[in-house]
């Protein structure tokens, strides 16, 4: 019965090679994502870059890594600068000075804010 031959040590390699092969595959699916989100490429390196990873899956991604892996970095910070904007964006998009007006008039009538802060503040959400 083969079932009974396998051992520990067998599920344990067998799990090494499956973490190995996810690791595998999550840089291959990077490396093909840089390469199609690059601008600085042409259609015809993209192109022979994708032939390259598919004919020779690793000697194509160690060749892209080696001589672009700079580039791979760029990316990702450019679009982590991207994400970061579009947040902030969005956290003020809604926020208009005529609302920011209003909530601080309402703060001066209640007597939360005196009427020199409310200036100041009123001149900060015109600014």
């Amino acid at each position: 019965m083969p079932l009974a031959t396998y051992s520990l040590g067998d599920s344990l390699l067998t799990v090494l090679e499956i973490a190995l092969l996810l690791l595998w595959i999550w840089i291959a699916v990077s490396v093909l994502g840089d390469i199609f989100r690059s601008h600085d490429l042409a259609n015809w390196s993209k192109a022979l870059w994708v032939l390259l990873i598919i004919v020779m899956p690793f000697i194509g991604v160690l060749a892209y890594l080696l001589v672009r892996g700079h580039k791979l970095h760029e990316h990702q910070a450019e679009d982590r600068a991207q994400l970061d904007a579009f947040r902030e964006y969005t956290r003020n998009v809604g926020s208009h000075p005529a609302d920011d007006i209003t909530k601080l008039a309402d703060l001066r009538d209640r007597g939360v804010l005196s009427s020199e802060e409310f200036e100041r503040a009123k001149a900060r959400a015109l600014g």
